[in-house]
């Protein structure tokens, strides 16, 4: 557990007591919920979130996984990876109550946020998410995932509350190896989003954080 005494040269006291208030998984859900989302590429500390009151999916995953942890699970986060040049990738904040794998994460889709902890493995909670990851075409785009990266191996860069680490721990998570979910046959069988879960799944969407293609030549 990342204790008090190890956050207040950085973090004030109620910035310490905010975070104390985020006292389950899903009241760390809820904070994610109410601050925007934003589609700049800056990469935010906890501390950059909580003072700013906004993040993308790697901010927020920072955010869930310190919260986390100050609940006694380690911080834990997992990078779930979507077809190469069709979307951007998603992190979650993952954690294990009772044998059953959940997770919080910020994103731009509704459905790509919270999960219960009630699945059975790590893969089993990552292909909750595969319905609801999909492109502004409709495509379903999720293909593989990392196994965990713990953020522990990032204390002495002060995670926590550096910028720079942030920028470090995307590195880290670019380079771990990607674990298939799909056969080829199977990508080739999928359906597109149908309307009324593409409508859904993009309610309250901020445009500027939509994944865009480069443009090439």
């Amino acid at each position: 557990m990342t204790h008090s005494l190890h956050l207040s040269p950085h973090f004030t006291a109620a910035e310490i007591a905010f975070l104390d208030s985020l006292n389950t998984p899903r009241r760390i859900q809820d904070f994610l919920d109410e601050i925007p989302y934003n589609g700049d590429p800056r990469n935010r500390s906890p501390l950059s979130v909580l003072r700013e009151r906004q993040s993308h999916c790697l901010d927020g995953g920072l955010l869930g996984a310190l919260a986390l942890s100050r609940l006694g699970f380690p911080p834990l986060l997992v990078d779930i990876l979507p077809e190469p040049g069709k979307d951007d990738d998603h992190i979650l904040a993952i954690f294990v109550q009772e044998g059953g794998y959940g997770a919080v994460a910020k994103s731009n889709y509704a459905g790509l946020r919270y999960r219960d902890p009630v699945y059975r493995s790590l893969r089993e909670l990552v292909m909750s998410y595969f319905d609801d990851y999909f492109n502004v075409d409709g495509e379903k785009t999720l293909r593989a995932y990392t196994r965990p990266l713990n953020l522990a191996q990032f204390d002495a860069l002060g995670w926590q509350w550096n910028d720079a680490a942030a920028d470090e721990i995307e590195r880290r998570l670019q380079h771990r190896r990607a674990i298939p979910l799909l056969t080829p046959r199977q990508i080739a069988s999928l359906e597109r989003v149908d309307a009324r879960a593409y409508a859904a799944g993009t309610l309250g969407i901020n445009p500027d954080g939509v994944y865009k293609p480069r443009p090439t030549g």
